[in-house]
């Protein structure tokens, strides 16, 4: 039976759909249950958003609790230009690689299932930095249930492995079996904007789906010999078409090659405010996506100078230098924005 969703319910999924703050997107959850059209063609759909209000409110009810008592968080409300989940099979390297990153100290072993809950930490790239989300590893003997509800938030992965390790191809596919069994499909596709990731869906597509763009990092690439012919094998057996980065955690190599990767690959635009009559700020800059606009600059800024503003001034490569320009102005990396209210 069709859905034929209403446009308020339409809205508010757009809105979850969009945001990446876990709580926000609680809150949207909560109103698509409000506004979803309550019959036969739905029933799926709501018993959906029930369990996932259900799945998130204990989230941050357990997180609650664990920091009353010096429990770890579930919940990484994302920092920075992106939020990028680090997975894998066991033993890849993941937790090496967050550590030589973002210099987080996070616990490395030589054994299996080493990463329990979400580590955090910030992977800097000249003036800005990506929180990179070290995670357990994906395996189908230790499942994790708030894994995906983790993954929800985040704007990208980075998929580590190990093509040294004789099972591989096995761990990969194992990998790709979980997540889509958990609705996650791991893309090539990188649109570099500020666009959502799952798009806009139609009324008989999953609004949970999600595809998470992906790039795959070879990790302990010192021990590899004909590294191109391994990848090509492992594209052709396991169907994946992911770019992928040669990586050292050991020598270091290609480490310094992510970070710029993920800046041009994300569409990561800087973006710096300045006071009229005053040099601009240039040591903390807004970050945005290709696309948006000096609206969305204002939001970053504060919600009521969003609903304010009547003009802004702009210097860089998006206009002359200071063009009087409105809301839907797209900015470039490197603006400098004065705004107007």
């Amino acid at each position: 039976m069709p859905a034929n969703l209403s446009p308020e319910y339409k809205a508010a999924e757009a809105a979850f759909r969009k945001t990446r703050d876990p709580r926000v997107r609680l809150e949207w959850l909560r109103e698509m249950l409000r506004t979803i059209p309550k019959h036969k063609g739905t029933e799926h759909l709501q018993a959906d958003i029930k369990a996932r209000i259900k799945e998130r409110a204990e989230e941050f009810e357990g997180a609650r609790k664990g920091a009353g008592h010096g429990g770890p968080a579930l919940v990484i409300r994302p920092e920075g230009a992106a939020q990028i989940a680090l997975i894998g099979p066991p033993n890849a390297g993941k937790s090496s690689l967050h550590a030589r990153l973002t210099g987080s100290g996070a616990h490395v072993g030589p054994y299996p299932f080493t990463t329990q809950v979400p580590q955090a930490g910030m992977l800097p790239h000249e003036d800005v930095h990506f929180q990179l989300i070290d995670l357990p590893p994906i395996a189908p003997e230790h499942p994790v249930p708030w894994l995906v509800g983790t993954l929800q938030t985040a704007d990208a992965a980075l998929l580590v492995v190990d093509l040294g390790e004789p099972s591989c191809l096995e761990q990969l596919q194992a990998v790709q079996s979980v997540l889509e069994t958990q609705r996650v499909t791991l893309t090539e596709r990188w649109e570099a904007s500020g666009e959502s990731r799952a798009g806009t869906p139609k009324d008989d597509e999953d609004p949970f789906a999600l595809r998470l763009p992906t790039l795959m990092l070879a990790n302990k690439a010192e021990r590899m010999a004909g590294l191109d012919a391994e990848l090509q094998a492992l594209r052709e057996l396991t169907g994946l078409r992911l770019p992928v980065l040669a990586v050292s955690t050991t020598t270091g190599h290609g480490l310094g090659e992510i970070g710029p990767w993920l800046f041009s690959h994300l569409g990561v635009v800087r973006v710096y405010t300045k006071a009229p009559g005053h040099p601009a700020d240039k040591h903390r800059p807004f970050t945005l996506r290709r696309g948006q606009t000096v609206g969305d600059v204002a939001r970053l800024v504060h919600q009521d100078l969003a609903r304010s503003l009547r003009y802004a001034r702009i210097w860089g490569q998006s206009g002359f230098e200071g063009q009087q320009v409105g809301h839907e102005h797209c900015v470039a990396d490197g603006d400098i924005v004065e705004l107007h209210a």
